[in-house]
């Protein structure tokens, strides 16, 4: 008995689209989307780098102006260091003298007592006497010129206002027809160092009426 006559089979063909190969609608498939998304991540990464590069030099000029400040107040105060100690070694080479300067002033209110002392009738008189008085009078101007060129100088207290803190009053004179407070007599001259008050005047002085101010209060104008 014949068997029936069998169809040759057909080898099916796949005519599907491979998977990953089908078109997505745009004509791309979607092996080409990888590549679209690399230049996204690019942009985004190179965002972030410059945002934090910003950041960074934003801080460096901080730190920068911070450090430009603290220099200048270094410096302000270096200068400030070095102009004080200049002033003070100026002012020592000034005033060191002092207790020394002191001690000449004494020497010339003595040479000026033995001029005062010897009558006028009595130098003319003696001829001797008066060519020592011309030397003793020779040497005080020598020594009041050494005065000047060291800073040293006599204050003329005789008819100024009392000032206290140049002037010492020993005592007072009634009646003197002369305001209160004025210098109507010297008994020893006071002197002046570099404008700094070496030595007080010793001075007498008109009294002062009831209605009259006080003298003001002495300040500390010492070398």
């Amino acid at each position: 008995m014949n068997e029936p006559h069998k169809k040759p089979i057909e080898a099916e063909t796949d005519t599907a689209p491979a998977q990953g190969a089908a078109p997505d609608g745009k004509g791309q498939t979607a092996a080409d989307a990888p590549d679209q998304a690399a230049p996204a991540a690019e942009t985004a990464a190179e965002q972030g780098a410059v945002g934090s590069a910003a950041e960074k030099i934003a801080a460096l000029e901080a730190e920068v102006a911070s450090l430009k400040d603290q220099l200048l107040r270094t410096m302000a105060e270096t200068e400030n260091v070095r102009r004080r100690a200049q002033r003070e070694r100026e002012d020592t080479a000034k005033y060191a003298v002092s207790s020394f300067a002191k001690e000449l002033v004494s020497v010339a209110d003595n040479l000026r007592r033995a001029v005062e002392a010897v009558p006028p009738e009595q130098r003319e008189q003696d001829e001797a006497l008066k060519n020592l008085l011309v030397g003793i009078e020779a040497t005080e101007r020598q020594l009041h010129a050494a005065f000047e060129r060291g800073g040293i100088k006599k204050m003329e207290a005789l008819g100024e206002p009392f000032d206290p803190n140049f002037h010492q009053v020993v005592f007072e004179v009634e009646n003197t027809g002369k305001p209160g407070g004025t210098i109507v007599q010297v008994l020893q001259d006071g002197y002046t160092i570099h404008g700094r008050l070496l030595r007080e005047a010793m001075v007498g002085a008109a009294k002062r009426g009831a209605d009259e101010a006080p003298a003001a209060s002495r300040v500390d104008t010492s070398a």
